[in-house]
């Protein structure tokens, strides 16, 4: 089948997604509509819309855009198949009936942030941080009932910097997401896709994200206590009041490798290079960016100059 002939109908809405979609775009693929969330009111008094990074995209493209409120309203429904798809692909949008991902002859896509079966729902990169792993990647599956369970098209794996957060490896893994949809829609159709079933006894979960988890428990190890701070960015932030006993979020920590004697919470040393604090296996963890309540991000020396500390 020829790139053209290949109907597609593009879902998601942030940043994350549009990687991916102009990647259709770029490669020559027939994108015959884009469907999104609603516009969301921002501003003081919410009088003013705000188009999902993907809409600006499709618009920008003279892409047909769909923005449904309920997606089993017949109206919607009527418009989708009216659009006459092969193949839709969804890409951090939201959870789909099974009237939708079942139109399509060819059914959905879904590109999940993970290497499948680990990981699946909401926070798979926050959580593949959180927990320690040195290594994660996307996976391309067909959508089915369960979520995040259905047959794996392709993966693509990456390594996680060992000082890597959530946020800058979600702009890694949308690039490969990309690359990797490109990659199982071409070979949809050139009719060489597999369909790999996922191990049910390798699946792990990654649940949503709460404010719950962003104090700090320094009686944790150094790498834990990294990996917390690395996860958690840009939200909810890992956050202590160890610092100069005020509230303060942590956005780049890093281990050290040295011992200290300090009972753990205590600050060992504070200067130029940063803020150490010990830690519940005996090693120092050293604050190199942080944020005061109602202050901006900056450095752990720019915030020692108006906040100095005495060890």
């Amino acid at each position: 089948m020829e790139k053209k002939e290949l109907r597609i109908v593009y879902m998601g809405t942030p940043d994350f997604a549009v990687e991916s979609l102009k990647a259709l775009v770029e490669g020559g693929y027939n994108v015959v509509g884009v469907i999104t969330m609603p516009d969301k009111p921002v501003g003081r008094h919410g009088s003013v819309l705000q188009a999902s990074p993907v809409k600006e995209y499709a618009m920008s493209q003279n892409l047909p855009v769909l923005q449904p409120e309920k997606l089993k309203d017949e109206a919607f429904l009527a418009e989708l198949r009216a659009l006459e798809a092969d193949l839709q692909i969804v890409v951090a949008f939201r959870m789909l009936p099974e009237v939708v991902w079942n139109m399509p002859r060819f059914g959905t896509f879904n590109l999940h942030a993970s290497l499948l079966p680990q990981y699946r729902g909401a926070a798979p990169i926050n959580w593949a941080i959180l927990n320690g792993e040195t290594e994660t990647g996307v996976s391309i599956m067909y959508m089915a009932k369960e979520l995040d369970a259905g047959d794996v098209i392709l993966q693509k794996s990456t390594p996680i910097g060992a000082e890597e957060n959530a946020q800058s490896l979600t702009v890694r893994l949308a690039e490969l997401g990309a690359e990797a949809l490109s990659e199982a829609v071409a070979a949809l159709a050139a009719g060489t896709a597999q369909r790999t079933p996922q191990d049910e006894s390798r699946q792990t979960y990654a649940s949503m994200l709460s404010r719950e988890m962003s104090p700090v428990d320094w009686t944790r190890s150094a790498h834990e206590i990294a990996c917390q701070v690395r996860g958690l960015i840009p939200w909810p932030c890992a956050a202590t009041d160890v610092v100069g006993g005020e509230p303060v979020k942590l956005f780049a920590v890093r281990e050290t490798g040295e011992e200290t004697t300090a009972l753990a919470g205590t600050i060992a040393a504070a200067g130029k290079q940063g803020i150490d604090i010990a830690c519940g296996d005996g090693k120092v963890l050293r604050v190199l960016e942080l944020q005061a309540r109602g202050g901006k991000r900056m450095t752990a020396a720019a915030y020692l100059l108006g906040h100095p500390i005495q060890c």
